[in-house]
């Protein structure tokens, strides 16, 4: 168990924690300045669109009816690591890679303080948060725990960001450290503080099983629900291999699916049977897909980019780009909403010279805000919303050659398209037909550049092979994209 005083904790859903190892200690990167906001933007304007289940509600949209795809990050200590300068280093290097959707916890345990050292609660009690008059930064008698969420999340909302808040993670709930009258509480402390800010939704959970202290839970959305003027989706982050709808799907405070799809191998998954799908991600979305009633569903957590294989063992492989992609894109063709990604260091906001650090961490955060997979995330966003959007379903029997594990060639169509996700670089026979027209152009989309690459136009009928172009072990994956010509 990591000290709490670091908060390195992480999800895997992690948290449990496992085994964390100091690293030599080493100087870290150099302060960063603090700057002012790049974009000029109030934090509440009628310009601003809220986000909502659409009137296709396997989908977001805005509240003026254009799509949302939601592309989450992971920085769940984000409002206990970062100060001003660095929150708004991070947040503005994520808007510029295209996310828009920040995953975060408000507290990781009932004892969880700031980088000034400020404790959010007064004694551990949840339902007791710890606020200081005034809220001027430069005075650490004034500016606390909470005025520095506040910032951060008006940080955010100028940078069109939306913050998906953890209220408490599971495990000070696990531990028997929130009753639900603390559990309530401190749901109505947040909303009261937080329901006129534009760019909140609301992660329920944390890590953990809906069917565990399951009252919390309860109290927790309905408390959010009940005093929700300003429409916040509600949905729960759940243990890794496991899916909200299991347990909250009927919920009234419950708008949105939200699964774990882990950090697991095949032959690592310890899942229960039914759930044992290794990195098939794609399965949980399916799921998900044929629940009634229909709610968006997305990913919550993949494998992070540079975490071990099974979290624990610093000798195994590493996930890495590809497998993002590969989650991503799985996902979202099986009737994902989105797709959150992550990183081992940067969800832990992991430095060099810090005493410890979970699941291994080998790069310090800056540094691997640009990892390859981070700067690909957006190619996913602009394939999505290029197309009609709210026409899209999944649709596999456009593969005629389907194969099993990563040899699974994930299809989608929409009114006049379809496309094919190819993790492998194998070849894809097509049954034609399915999209509009008599003619039909097929393109490679590559999901590492965001570019095209036109194979030809033909016949709208019967069935085709198509070659992706070879690559490297990196470079083997491809969308195969039909349109109506």
């Amino acid at each position: 168990m990591l000290r709490q005083t670091l908060l390195v904790v992480v999800s895997c859903s992690i948290f449990f924690l496992a085994s964390c190892e100091n690293q030599d200690s080493k100087q870290g990167p150099a302060p960063l300045a603090e700057t002012k906001p790049t974009l000029k933007q109030k934090t509440r304007t009628d310009s601003w669109q809220s986000i909502q289940v659409a009137s296709n509600p396997h989908f977001f949209q805005h509240t003026k009816g254009q799509p949302f795809f939601w592309l989450g990050d992971t920085g769940w200590l984000l409002f206990s690591k970062l100060d001003r300068a660095e929150a708004e280093y991070y947040l503005e290097n994520r808007r510029k890679k295209g996310f828009n959707t920040i995953q975060v916890m408000v507290l990781h345990t009932v004892e969880a303080s700031n980088f000034q050292g400020d404790h959010a609660l007064a004694n551990g009690d949840l339902s007791k948060p710890k606020i200081s008059p005034g809220s001027k930064p430069s005075d650490p008698t004034q500016y606390d725990y909470w005025d520095h969420v506040d910032y951060i999340i008006d940080l955010a909302a100028k940078k069109g960001l939306w913050m998906a808040m953890v209220p408490i993670w599971g495990s000070p709930v696990k531990e028997g450290k929130v009753s639900v009258e603390q559990a309530t509480r401190y749901s109505r402390f947040l909303v009261e503080r937080y329901n006129n800010k534009p760019n909140i939704i609301w992660l329920n959970g944390g890590d953990t099983f809906g069917n565990e202290h399951t009252e919390v839970w309860q109290a927790i959305g309905e408390t959010l629900a009940a005093n929700n003027p300003n429409k916040h989706l509600i949905t729960f982050h759940p243990r890794g291999r496991q899916m909200s709808g299991e347990w909250f799907h009927q919920q009234a405070w419950l708008d949105f699916n939200m699964f774990q799809s882990g950090h697991r191998h095949y032959h690592q998954d310890i899942a229960p049977e039914s759930y044992r799908f290794g990195p098939d991600n794609w399965r949980y979305a399916a799921l998900d897909y044929q629940r009634k009633p229909v709610k968006p569903t997305l990913d919550g957590e993949p494998s992070y980019e540079e975490i071990p294989h099974g979290l624990h063992n610093p000798d195994l492989p590493r996930w890495q780009a590809r497998d993002l992609r590969r989650y991503a894109y799985w996902s979202v063709f099986a009737g994902g909403a989105g797709f959150t990604y992550g990183h081992n260091s940067v969800m832990q906001f992991y430095r060099g010279g810090d005493d410890e650090r979970a699941f291994h961490a080998r790069s310090e955060w800056q540094p691997a805000l640009d990892a390859p997979g981070a700067g690909q995330m957006q190619y996913l966003k602009k394939l999505m919303l290029d197309y009609d959007y709210f026409s899209r379903i999944p649709d596999q029997s456009l593969v005629l050659n389907n194969g099993e594990k990563f040899e699974w060639l994930a299809a989608c169509r929409g009114r006049d398209y379809a496309m094919v996700y190819n993790y492998t670089g194998r070849e894809i026979k097509m049954q034609l037909g399915k999209v509009s027209g008599q003619r039909i152009l097929a393109r490679w989309y590559n999901p590492r550049s965001g570019k095209y690459t036109a194979i030809g136009r033909f016949n709208n009928k019967g069935q085709r092979t198509f070659t992706p172009p070879a690559g490297s072990a990196e470079s083997k994956d491809w969308v195969l994209v039909i349109q109506s010509a």
